[in-house]
């Protein structure tokens, strides 16, 4: 399971995508855009808009699928929720929860981040100092995974702020993701 806002989604969420379904050897990774973000401060995209980028983002990637039931899904949005319904459909199947280290770091603050923890194997991406996986690795009765990516330094937030200054992005999203953010004017009014 790889959640997020993907708002928008970047080349890292790709590479990161790529990573886990290779070093987990993992049958299937669910990538799941993200309904109401219980935790985000500021709105998010519209749902439809973050679905069909998350959907050419992580277009052609074998064992990957972009999966809608969190936005289909009414009030807050918690990873629990969807991990039990993974649990439900593939019985005995190892789950592993895929997240960047900004994730980690505040994992205590999750929803029923124990029921998680006993779920699933906590899969971390390095982006930073490594406090996010020490945070993690500190917590009791949790199984933490490092996986091991290239430096990268995209981010949706920078993202949104090119666009907003009208600056190319090409380089931090698939060509695709940049033609429907142009096509539907994303985030070019973002102060």
């Amino acid at each position: 399971m790889f959640g997020g806002a993907f708002d928008p989604p970047h080349r890292a969420h790709r590479v990161l995508a790529q990573a886990a379904v290779q070093q987990l050897a993992l049958d299937s990774l669910y990538v799941f855009p993200t309904g109401n973000a219980w935790h985000k401060e500021r709105g998010l995209t519209p749902a439809q808009h973050r679905l069909a980028m998350a959907r050419l983002a992580f277009a052609g990637l074998d064992g990957v699928e972009v999966d809608d039931r969190e936005l289909r899904r009414s009030g807050p949005t918690y990873s629990i929720d969807t991990l039990r319904e993974l649990q439900a459909a593939h019985p005995g199947a190892q789950l592993y929860l895929i997240m960047g280290e900004d994730q980690a770091a505040g994992f205590e603050r999750w929803h029923a981040w124990q029921d998680i923890a006993r779920m699933a194997v906590l899969c971390v991406a390095g982006r930073g100092s490594g406090d996010g996986l020490q945070a993690l690795e500190a917590l009791p009765g949790v199984r933490v995974h490092r996986l091991v990516l290239p430096p990268m330094a995209e981010s949706a937030t920078e993202i949104r702020a090119r666009r907003a200054a009208q600056q190319d992005i090409i380089a931090l999203v698939e060509p695709a993701v940049a033609r429907y953010i142009e096509t539907h004017h994303l985030y070019e009014d973002i102060g």
